[in-house]
């Protein structure tokens, strides 16, 4: 077992920023190990209720994130169900009214368009207030910028920024990406990342 399944608070005194897998209950969302999540406006532990939103049982989406992610105060991911349907005639979610209308209460998922599993790699940093959309796919190291929002796929080690989020540049070169997504240090045993702390840190990749 993890030091991240074993501790809520990673820092002696600080109660804003929390190991996130360590409070998670829902089965349905699954957080890699020493992803971190900071708030200094609600409660840290209350992030599935209050930055996981829309995320109902009866649609079975999942929100995945990867391992050594750093999470900002207010950063929300947005499940399938806060959208209404583009394939109707009206914007009106009439399956979530079945009584009203005599529908089917088994067909209230089609008061939605299914847009799938929010995924969030590894060693990604979500900026404050940051809002993730459904479906979308976050590549590993990748920096979602201060209230972003994510409609689309984010390619791995790009800082992204804006409403809609678009592509603001590569945080290293090519070759660097591939090693980095080769090596995926953050698969490392504690001891090794230790060892390599340094090198990590400092940029040293061809000590890595």
């Amino acid at each position: 077992m993890s030091i991240s399944e074993k501790k809520i608070y990673p820092r002696t005194g600080d109660t804003q920023t929390i190991y996130l897998k360590s409070v998670i209950t829902n089965p349905n969302i699954k957080i890699g190990d020493y992803t971190i999540y900071n708030d200094f406006v609600n409660d840290p532990i209350e992030f599935e209720k209050n930055n996981v939103l829309y995320h109902y049982p009866i649609n079975h989406d999942k929100l995945i994130i990867g391992k050594y992610c750093a999470i900002a105060c207010g950063a929300k991911f947005i499940f399938t169900s806060a959208n209404h349907t583009l394939k109707s005639l009206s914007t009106y979610p009439f399956p979530l009214f079945w009584e009203e209308y005599g529908l089917n209460k088994m067909d209230v998922t089609q008061a939605w368009d299914n847009k799938g599993d929010i995924i969030i790699g590894n060693d990604v940093w979500i900026g404050y207030e940051a809002v993730i959309m459904p479906g979308v796919h976050i590549g590993d190291g990748a920096i979602i910028g201060t209230r972003a929002v994510v409609t689309k796929d984010v390619e791995p080690y790009t800082i992204v920024g804006g409403i809609p989020a678009k592509p603001i540049k590569k945080r290293f070169n090519d070759e660097v990406i591939e090693t980095l997504q080769s090596l995926r240090w953050w698969d490392w045993d504690k001891e090794k990342i230790r060892e390599k702390i340094s090198d990590i840190m400092f940029g040293n990749i061809e000590r890595l």
